[in-house]
Order: C-alpha cells, then structure tokens, then sequence
C-alpha cells in the first residue's frame, strides 16, 4: 500500500520518519500538551452535571496537587479554554466545551476498541498512551469499526472465536 500525505500518494522512499517528540514538533504552536488534554477532558468530565468543577475535585480526580491543577488551569484559561477565577469555579468556554467534548469521545472510543479486541488488563493506561498519539481521521476510523462491530454482531462473535483459539494455541 502506497503511502499518502495530506491527501496525495508520496513514493515510500521519500517519506521521512521523525521520532514520536519529532512529529510532536511538527504539530502547531498552540496544540496542547498531553496533560494539558488530560487536564482538559477530565475538567469536561466533572463539568458535565453541574456546569462546572472546581481545582480541588480537578486534583482529586487526576492525583495531583492542588497547586498544579490551578497552574495548569490557569494556563488553559490564557488558551481560552477555560474560565477560571482564583478560588472560583473552572467553568468552560465554547472552545473549550468543544475540545472537552471531543477529548472526552477520543477516550471513550478507543477504550471500547481496546475491550472489543479483548485488552483486559491496563485499559485506562493503554488508553492514555494511545490517546495523544493518534490524528483525529484514525479516531474517527476505530469509531467506526466498534460502531460496525457493534452492529455485526456475528462478525464480533467470530472475531472473538477467532482471538479465543489464537490465544489458546501454542506459538
């Protein structure tokens, strides 16, 4: 299969790899961080019933300071992700609900790939790890292939048969 860049086919000997901090690099100025994203998402997750969180359940929820939730707070806040007053509540702006919804959804969608497949241990970390290393086009294609699995429900059976007798056979 012919590799392609930004829509167009590119010959494989012309393609260059980077390390995973080298394509971090090429992404934008502005992108967030991994933690600034993990900050983000669980801020949206805490958010979603009230309207709102605050830095102590923020903290609470991610196992980390106070002191450092409030600095990365303030640090989304200058983004324009978030609205945030020393003391007050963590409240999202447009942007920021936006993004928190999407982080949220990445999540979600490659936790039930990663139970689909049949991960069973360390899914939260997995799923961490993969998270912020994936494009959005690749999210959107595990999305569809659980929304597929989910609705092929044979298929899913006979992927599942198929994985129980690989793992039971001896290599």
């Amino acid at each position: 299969m012919q590799p392609v860049i930004g829509g167009k086919p590119v010959d494989r000997d012309k393609v260059k790899f980077y390390t995973i901090r080298g394509y971090a690099l090429l992404r934008r100025e502005d992108a967030l961080t991994p933690s600034m994203e993990d900050y983000l998402e669980m801020a949206y997750r805490l958010s979603r019933d009230r309207g709102f969180t605050r830095i102590g359940d923020l903290a609470c929820s991610l196992n980390v300071q106070p002191s450092s939730a409030s600095k990365m707070v303030r640090k989304l806040s200058e983004m324009d992700y978030l609205k945030y007053e020393k003391y007050g509540v963590i409240e999202f702006t447009n942007r920021g609900r936006e993004l928190g919804n999407y982080l949220l959804q990445r999540h979600e969608a490659i936790e039930e790939f990663l139970m689909l497949i049949g991960v069973k241990e360390g899914i939260l970390e997995e799923t961490e790890k993969i998270e912020h290393n994936i494009r959005e086009e690749t999210v959107d294609r595990i999305k569809t292939l659980v929304e597929f699995m989910r609705k092929n429900q044979k298929r899913l059976l006979e992927f599942k048969e198929f994985l129980e007798k690989r793992l039971n056979t001896p290599t």
